[in-house]
């Protein structure tokens, strides 16, 4: 088998993120299961948030999460390094510093396991980065190759930033640009080539810990990590969490270079339009707001930034330290009274 000349993504039915099953139905199902928790859980899923929060008997807060999914890119140890990337996200998400993690692999019988390690590699080398120990991990044979991780971390519980914490008055900041989605879709298509794709692999890549640690130092009141249900799917479950609505100026949402002329060329991921489907239920889109602009808005990202809400006193404290630290920080919206998602 000639390795290079394999196509990962050609492998995969859905890529990244955009695998995800849909939050409405998600939310149907959760609704039958009836959660097994005592009073240690300090954040469970009963907000979607990005993350559970355990209590340990020496006052410590573990977090925890699992992400994994089908190839994004086509090379292993990219694809190795986005999925990795990604899982820790929701642990910086939640003010978590990650400790551990196990490998959680699906591999096809026959496809070469020179593959295999390189995806293992480029997550180790994430891994490595963000000082987090590879403990071990499981492997099951499947049709489509599959990589992520489970990420154990701690968390002071006096500074846990939920999804539910957002005040009315508050500023919304955006730490990454979207379109990941759009951009490999398009790839995946023939519609932009490999280069194309450089803006959107250095996005996934980067790590989302400088800007955790920014946004508590601003003190932040709620965050979320924007991934597969984009950033309305994620900003919803905040509004709600919190009891809010969130007001965003789309003229201030950084979206990837070429992501919304890709969205009018037809470049649209399934997840993507499924999204924003659901979406419109929830959302008052302003008349100026461009069709391209909002099924932008409801792209499936793959390990995206952070939507952070801060105080407006806190702001340029933030921006500050993000833009220091090599983030983006992209003032998006604004937190009112009222319910929902407005688009301006």
């Amino acid at each position: 088998m000639d390795v290079a000349r394999i196509r990962l993504t050609e492998l995969s039915s859905c890529a990244g993120c955009a695998a995800k099953l849909g939050a409405a139905e998600l939310h149907g199902v959760m609704q039958r299961v009836s959660p097994a928790t005592n009073d240690r859980v300090l954040v469970g899923y009963g907000t979607n948030d990005d993350a559970g929060v355990y209590l340990l008997e020496n006052g410590t807060a573990l977090v925890q999460t699992v992400d994994f999914f089908t190839p994004i890119v086509d090379d292993p140890y990219d694809f190795g390094r986005i999925a990795a990337t990604n899982a820790l996200s929701d642990v910086y998400a939640m003010g978590g510093r990650p400790l551990s993690a196990l490998n959680i692999v699906a591999f096809p019988e026959d496809l070469d396991l020179a593959i295999l390690a390189r995806i293992l590699e480029g997550g180790n080398a994430v891994a490595r980065a963000a000082g987090v120990a590879v403990v071990g991990g499981h492997t099951i044979k499947d049709t489509e190759p599959k990589y992520g991780m489970a990420i154990t971390g701690v968390v002071d519980p006096t500074k846990i930033v939920t999804n539910a914490g957002a005040r009315v008055g508050d500023v919304l900041v955006l730490t990454k640009p979207l379109g990941t989605g759009v951009l490999t879709t398009a790839r995946k298509r023939g519609l932009i080539e490999d280069r194309d794709l450089d803006e959107a692999i250095r996005w996934m890549t980067t790590l989302n810990d400088r800007a955790a640690t920014a946004m508590l130092a601003a003190g932040a009141h709620a965050a979320t990590d924007i991934t597969g249900f984009g950033l309305l799917g994620h900003a919803i479950n905040m509004a709600r969490a919190s009891g809010v609505l969130l007001v965003f100026d789309s003229s201030k949402v950084p979206f990837m270079e070429g992501v919304l002329e890709l969205i009018d060329r037809g470049a649209v991921p399934g997840g993507t339009r499924h999204n924003a489907e659901t979406h419109a239920a929830f959302t008052d889109f302003a008349s100026t707001v461009a069709e391209a602009v909002r099924i932008g808005l409801s792209d499936a990202q793959t390990s995206g930034g952070l939507l952070v809400s801060v105080a407006p006193q806190r702001v340029n404290e933030l921006i500050r330290d993000l833009e220091s630290s090599g983030a983006l920080a992209a003032v998006v919206g604004d937190v009112r009274e009222g319910t929902g998602i407005e688009v301006l």
